[in-house]
Parts: structure tokens; C-alpha cells; sequence
């Protein structure tokens, strides 16, 4: 696991233990801190995806120290204190943590609270990757609908944007002129083919780098056409 965590508490007997049992679960990017201070200095050049933070420092209460944390990162933010109360958490939860463990604690609810942080960190991050599909030359942002080119946004018309996510969402598969209008357009297509073959030679024209020899949008003879798909990083044979 190559999460990077920061353990701030001002007790070295409690650094040490959860540093051994996080080590055990497979964590090895681990920094600790025992003051405020050191906490902020740390996350300058270490950046943590987890945070767990003591709210009884020497310099500073940790409720402070959260809020400068949030200046810095969004790191999951896990309390650890002996205040108890129902409104001792409210506070916490307002200030910027994420999840709330009393003292005296078990070490293996630990954790499994930060376990569990870092999986909906994942499942969040997928979740945004999914929607910037990212090409070699182009990206398309599903949110703002823009379309990038080399960097620099295209103006695409709605129904050029469309088609172009379509072809995007469904790689490698051959569709006919019917098919695509059926998709794109919504209804059945009544004989006039040309505007599906006009709508892609527009978007040619503005994102292929050659579009007398298409590197994206292929036109399979007798059949339809086919978007291939050319990654970034990816070697293309």
C-alpha cells in the first residue's frame, strides 16, 4: 500500500504502537509528529492521504491544527481524544475531521477506521477519473462538456459533442449511419444519411490530427464506422 499517512499525537508510546500495527497491515509511508508545529512542517514535502490527529497537543489544540491542516490538504482527518461527548465530536466534525475514536482505543479499530477512510478515497477518486476520459491527442470532460484538444478547448456544436462522447463511451465497435443516429439523435433515421457523415467529418476536421487519414474515427467500408481508441502512454501497434 503506498498511502502516505501522518500520525500527530503528543504521546511517543501511542506513535510508536500505531506505526507497528499500520507497518504489520501493509503501510509503509508513515511520518509522525508530536507537536503542531512539526505536523505543518511535515505535510510541506510529505503529503498524506490520512491524518490522524490528536486534539490534546503542547502548542496547539487540534481542532486548530485541523483547520490549517484544511489550508494544506484534503486528507482524510482522523480524531483521536478522551472528550467523549456528543458535542466534543460535533465540533470535530465541524472543524474538518472525517471520523472520531476515544481514548483509551484499540489499535485494530484504528485501523479499520482508516481502512475504511482510504477505500472511499478510492472509490471517490475512480468515481472522478470516469468522468475525463483522456485520449493521446484529445480529453473530454463529461461535468463541463468541454472538449480538449492538445491541450487547447474545441468548440464543438451539442450534437458534434455528442456523437463524439458516444463514439468515445463505445470503443472498438463498429456502428452503422442508422445506429449512430438512432443513439445520438434519438429517433430512427429516415433515409438521410448525410447528416451523420457531415456531423463526423466536422468533428474531423477539428480534432483529427490528420483528418484525411483518421487516427480516431475510422470509416469500416460497407459496415459503418469505429472509434479506436489511442491512450496516452499506450504504444500503438
Amino acid at each position: 500500500m503506498e498511502q502516505h499517512i501522518l500520525l500527530v499525537d503528543d504521546e511517543a508510546g501511542i506513535l510508536d504502537m500505531l506505526e507497528i500495527v499500520l507497518k504489520k497491515e501493509g503501510f509503509s509511508q508513515i511520518k509522525k509528529a508530536q507537536s503542531g508545529k512539526e505536523a505543518l512542517q511535515i505535510i510541506q514535502d510529505f503529503k498524506p492521504q490520512l491524518i490522524v490527529l490528536d486534539i490534546m497537543l503542547p502548542d496547539i489544540s487540534g481542532l486548530e491544527l485541523c483547520m490549517e491542516l484544511r489550508k494544506e490538504t484534503d486528507a482524510s482527518i482522523l480524531f483521536l481524544t478522551a472528550k467523549t461527548s456528543d458535542y466534543d465530536k460535533l465540533v470535530g466534525f465541524a472543524m474538518g475531521g472525517d471520523d472520531y475514536i476515544t481514548k483509551p482505543f484499540n489499535p485494530l479499530e484504528v485501523v479499520a477506521r482508516i481502512k475504511v477512510q482510504l477505500r472511499h478515497q478510492r472509490i471517490y477518486s475512480a468515481k472522478e477519473q470516469a468522468r475525463i476520459l483522456e485520449f493521446e491527442d484529445f480529453s473530454i470532460n463529461k461535468d463541463s462538456c468541454e472538449v480538449k484538444h492538445n491541450e487547447k478547448v474545441i468548440e464543438l456544436t451539442a450534437m458534434e459533442y455528442s456523437l463524439l462522447l458516444f463514439f468515445t463511451e463505445h470503443p472498438n465497435r463498429i456502428f452503422t449511419i442508422a445506429q449512430l443516429y438512432e443513439n445520438v439523435w434519438g429517433q430512427l433515421i429516415l433515409g438521410d444519411e448525410k447528416t451523420v457523415v457531415m456531423h463526423i467529418s466536422k468533428i474531423r476536421k477539428k480534432m483529427e490530427p490528420d483528418k484525411d487519414k483518421p487516427k480516431y474515427i475510422h470509416n469500416i467500408r460497407g459496415l459503418g464506422y469505429k472509434f479506436i481508441p489511442h491512450k496516452k502512454g499506450e504504444e500503438q501497434k
